[in-house]
């Protein structure tokens, strides 16, 4: 009797990666750009500042007003009450912009917001507590019926900002106020990190261009490329320089030569689609034939296909990164926010890349735990809560635009009505 012959065992199968082991990772490789440039602060809103700004003078420059009324010597008001009124002749009006005279005793000054406080002058009197009269010569006449603090209403030299004090630090990403902060130093220009430059590109025959095909006449498999559109969004508002390289076809030499093309002027080539297994996703031996990729299986719902590698340029110590996000919508879409943005802003030289949480109560219900850590999609409801929207798939894009965040479920949970959940903001989560 012949003996069967032996079968070769299956392969063993990686265990997932955990999210966070993943994005340490990616962070690792994330090496700030060195070039900076210089734009006009006008223009600088969402950049990343490349040096430290120190400012060369106090802001505000000199002792202020805060309120329109009297510049007063606390000294001359000591005894002023409402049964017996202390009565100063008005000597001076200082408005914003200009300098009073030394503030003499026995005197005060009408001032405006903004305005320098005169030498002499220790406190402001907003003018709704003053009384207004005339001498027997016109001259103006206040009347105050309480002695203010020192200091009243006075805004101090350098409260905001000393003279030789580092305000920004470099890795900041400016808004609105960082730039009105660099304004009031005097600064028109800033040296900002150069923008990413980005390739992206989808992956798949069954991919549509909106616009080139009507939906009645839309082949069976077709689907529209709404990857394309959300990714490239999202990559514009990091601050980034997109170059929409549209649909590659499912061959190999395509594949190849798209790669080839954009690694030499790009810092990220980011492809949807393709980073799997099958027959058809090409991807994979692509960028292994032009660099390196590491093919991540990683612990999280939606979007556990991930790719991350780097594709040599002609320059044989250059290198340009590569990322491969999954084809489903949602997956696409939780990928880039919690992994491809931190790593842009690396890139950028932001130091602080996380995203803030919130812990606030569930309004719903999780039975079954998954062995995945998953993403939830989820919206703050008028109760303070959080509901959940009815299908988690991560193919219906619909959760993505009817959820302002996304609930962070630890692997192995389940939740019941009340229950404390940690709760990111798509608002953060797309800054």
């Amino acid at each position: 009797m012949t003996a069967p012959a032996p079968t070769s065992a299956p392969p063993t199968r990686q265990p997932l990666m955990a999210l966070d082991q993943a994005l340490s990772s990616l962070l690792a490789s994330a090496q700030p750009l060195a070039d900076t440039e210089v734009v006009d602060t006008f223009n600088a809103d969402g950049r990343v500042l490349a040096q430290s700004l120190v400012s060369a003078l106090h802001v505000p420059p000199q002792d202020n007003s805060s309120m329109d009324g009297y510049a007063v010597r606390c000294a001359d008001l000591s005894s002023a009450s409402a049964a017996s009124p202390v009565v100063l002749p008005v000597t001076q009006r200082i408005a914003a912009g200009h300098s009073g005279q030394p503030l003499q005793p026995g005197t005060v000054a009408r001032i405006f917001t903004g305005a320098p406080v005169p030498a002499g002058a220790d406190a402001i009197v907003m003018q709704e507590e003053v009384v207004l009269g005339a001498g027997p010569d016109s001259q103006p006449l206040a009347s105050f019926s309480a002695c203010p603090p020192t200091g009243a209403w006075i805004r101090r030299a350098g409260e905001d900002v000393t003279r030789g004090a580092e305000v920004l630090h470099p890795g900041t990403r400016l808004g609105p106020a960082e730039l009105g902060l660099a304004a009031s130093l005097g600064l028109a220009q800033l040296t900002v990190c150069r923008r990413p430059r980005v390739a992206l590109f989808s992956t798949g025959d069954e991919l549509v261009m909106p616009g080139t095909v009507p939906p009645e006449a839309m082949a069976p498999g077709a689907i529209y490329n709404s990857n394309r559109f959300f990714l490239r969004a999202l990559l514009q508002r990091l601050g980034c320089e997109v170059s929409d390289l549209g649909i590659v076809p499912d061959n190999r030499a395509a594949t190849v030569q798209a790669l080839t093309d954009a690694a030499q002027t790009h810092d990220l080539i980011l492809t949807s689609g393709g980073v799997s297994v099958g027959e058809e996703d090409h991807i994979k031996p692509a960028v292994q034939q032009l660099g390196g990729l590491d093919l991540w299986q990683i612990a999280m719902k939606p979007g556990k296909p991930f790719a991350h590698g780097h594709i040599r340029r002609a320059d044989p110590h250059s290198l340009a990164h590569f990322i491969g996000l999954p084809g489903n919508p949602v997956s696409s879409f939780m990928t880039f926010v919690l992994l491809v943005r931190p790593f842009l802003l690396r890139l950028q030289g932001v130091a602080d890349v996380a995203c803030p949480a919130q812990t606030l109560p569930a309004h719903f219900t999780v039975t079954k735990a998954d062995r995945r850590r998953e993403f939830l999609r989820v919206r703050r409801n008028a109760a303070g809560g959080l509901d959940l929207f009815a299908n988690q798939s991560s193919g219906v894009l619909t959760s993505a635009v009817w959820g302002d965040g996304v609930v962070d479920l630890p692997a192995g949970t389940t939740v019941a009505p009340g229950d404390a959940v940690r709760f990111l903001a798509f608002a953060d989560l797309l800054a």
